[in-house]
């Protein structure tokens, strides 16, 4: 009973292909993608999934995900999205971005497509910071935060506040489901997988554009080892971006009530 167990614990989800991630030791952007591929394959999703990485830590994402996947230019994935989805309406297209790519390059074109009210998911993976190019400053590295290119810490005076990205999606009329998980413990991991699942039925059901932002560990360029990320993550990050139902449309509201 224990082997059968522990098989099913690791066993790899049939959404990811036999490739082993470039990504570092601890960082969590792996445990996003096996949610992702989780709930794609519960909901029988694989073969009817389109996603879209831009340029980041996620830019070999085609590799790993066992379903079609593009590349995006810098920022661009929304509008690559968006232009799938009203190709092929009955896809399910999804984003997946970091900060640096979506609340910097990518702010006009996230904006942009949340306004619209397109019908696709975006996942926006926040670990503050720059993480493929070196760790330098993001729009949501934290007051003080010290990153290569703000050695001294991120100086809110002169180089202003972090943008709470969620909250700003959630002012948009276009969009329908904003919310914020975090990826640094069980129980919020559990949530986490809740929330996509919810996330991609309001896209098959055509109830609006849904955004998921993932509190994530960059354990190389915040210089800590994995077990010291995610407890700097539960410190320091969730103060600054609580986690928290943002915006939920009734038509959604009702849809999680029914099931």
């Amino acid at each position: 009973m224990l082997d059968t167990e522990v098989k099913l614990i690791y066993e790899r989800p049939h959404g990811f292909t036999d490739v082993t991630t470039h990504y570092c030791p601890g960082c969590t952007h792996g445990v996003a993608h096996r949610l992702i591929a989780e709930v794609l394959e519960e909901m029988g999703e694989l073969d009817n999934t389109i996603g879209v990485a831009p340029v980041g830590c996620s830019v070999f994402a085609y590799n790993y995900f066992d379903f079609d996947f593009v590349e995006a230019a810098h920022g661009r994935a929304p509008a690559m999205a968006t232009g799938i989805k009203r190709t092929l309406p009955n896809k399910t297209v999804f984003t997946y971005q970091g900060d640096g790519d979506l609340a910097s390059m990518g702010m006009g074109e996230i904006v942009a497509a949340a306004a619209r009210g397109e019908q696709i998911t975006v996942f926006f993976i926040n670990n503050t910071n720059y993480g493929m190019t070196g760790g330098q400053m993001a729009p949501t590295t934290l007051p003080g935060q010290k990153t290569s290119s703000s050695p001294l810490g991120r100086d809110v005076e002169t180089q202003g506040y972090p943008i709470r990205t969620a909250e700003l999606i959630s002012s948009l009329d276009g969009a329908s489901y904003v919310v914020r998980r975090s990826l640094h413990d069980a129980r919020n991991i559990r949530n986490a997988k809740k929330a996509i699942r919810t996330a991609f039925e309001v896209q098959k059901r055509g109830l609006g554009f849904s955004f998921i932002e993932l509190l994530s560990t960059c354990p190389t360029n915040w210089g800590l080892t994995p077990v010291k990320a995610r407890e700097w993550l539960k410190e320091y990050m969730i103060p600054q971006y609580p986690i928290a139902d943002f915006k939920v449309s009734s038509a959604i509201e009702e849809m999680v009530k029914g099931g």
